[in-house]
């Protein structure tokens, strides 16, 4: 599988299919690594990082997920595929924009991806549709498990696995989940919302994670500390966390609709019909207008849209899909004609994806 290979196609965690999909997107795991007598990446050499590389691929390899994996070389991969590669979650923007030896290893269903020689050896991160926290991680368990028996991890026995950023000292897990909140959003109970999960050492960051706005009401929210919980105790807080912002957002959703109906399905409809006949659209009108789309599914406004085209349709209209689906690089004017097009296909039921 190469980058070209994933531009029609979707992986499982845009599909809709997980629990609670109407709120929670996706709920995403991620285990940072580092082999001990080695350099982490930041103060590697070249030679160093050339030689993790290598090491770290064949060992995961050998993995039960293995054969399962393609390998992508960031070194040598154009920009736009770098890009298209942050937009679908894959990697990090860190890894986009880093310099040196390092790579990538992804699973057909996008469920896995691996990353070598990103802030740290490796980063492993499982992909899941809608709220399944603890299923994701334990799709990484299973291959740190087998990795621990092939290379020597580093780890203190006092403060835990050892990470480049102190952040991450400890179990080196990283929960996070996306969700989408535009009733908390209408109702101005986000602010508040988002003040109470400061309190939990929780982060709310836009779509692509730290330094991202928000758009379109859509938020990552992860945990921030690593050191001094279990596994089990970060996935049960964060778990604990979403169960209330969903109910929340659920409980705001259903009030608005009884409480406001006509603006409620004036934004719905409005958005609808933009989708259906713009010529231009930039991609935060495009999210804002999608964001409105999925609050009408929900509600039972709209029926004539599947949840999993309204995931694929946030995705595909990101800047770095629209020009592979175009096979050529475009400039901002261009794309917002080109994502207007493709919006209207998909609203209309023509240009789906596999």
């Amino acid at each position: 599988m190469n980058v070209d290979d994933m531009v029609r196609t979707t992986g499982e965690w845009l599909k809709g299919g997980g629990p609670t999909g109407e709120i929670v997107i996706s709920s995403r795991a991620r285990l940072a690594r580092n082999l001990a007598g080695h350099r982490f990446p930041l103060s590697a050499s070249e030679e160093e990082r050339s030689e993790i590389t290598q090491l770290v691929s064949q060992s995961v390899a050998r993995t039960r997920v293995g054969d399962e994996l393609s390998y992508l070389d960031m070194v040598g991969l154009p920009a736009l595929d770098r890009r298209f590669l942050v937009e679908r979650h894959l990697i990090s923007r860190e890894h986009e924009e880093a310099e040196g030896a390092r790579s990538v290893l992804i699973r057909d269903d996008e469920t896995i991806s691996i990353m070598i020689n990103e802030e740290d050896h490796l980063r492993l991160q499982a992909l899941k549709s809608g709220l399944q926290l603890n299923s994701a991680y334990g799709l990484l368990e299973e291959i740190e498990d087998e990795l621990d028996g092939m290379v020597q991890f580093a780890f203190d026995e006092k403060l835990g696995y050892l990470t480049s950023c102190p952040t991450n000292v400890g179990t080196g897990l990283r929960v996070s989940v996306m969700v989408h909140l535009p009733a908390l959003a209408m109702t101005r109970h986000i602010e508040k919302a988002f003040r109470a999960i400061a309190k939990l050492n929780l982060a709310v960051r836009g779509l692509y994670g730290e330094g991202t706005e928000a758009h379109g009401d859509f938020y990552q929210i992860s945990n921030q500390i690593t050191i001094g919980r279990s596994e089990q105790e970060i996935l049960d807080d964060l778990r604990a966390v979403i169960d209330q912002i969903v109910d929340y957002e659920d409980s705001a959703r259903r009030t608005l609709l009884e409480r406001q109906p006509a603006k409620v399905q004036d934004r719905v409809w409005r958005s609808h019909a933009i989708l259906q006949n713009a010529r231009i659209l930039s991609s935060e009108e495009a999210m804002r207008h999608l964001s409105s789309i999925r609050l009408g599914l929900h509600l039972g406004i709209l029926s004539d849209v599947q949840l999993r085209t309204l995931n694929e349709m946030f995705i595909f209209s990101q800047p770095a899909h629209l020009q592979k689906l175009e096979g050529r690089e475009l400039v901002a004017a261009e794309r917002d004609i080109v994502r207007a097009t493709l919006l209207r296909d998909r609203m209309t039921g023509r240009g789906a994806h596999n």
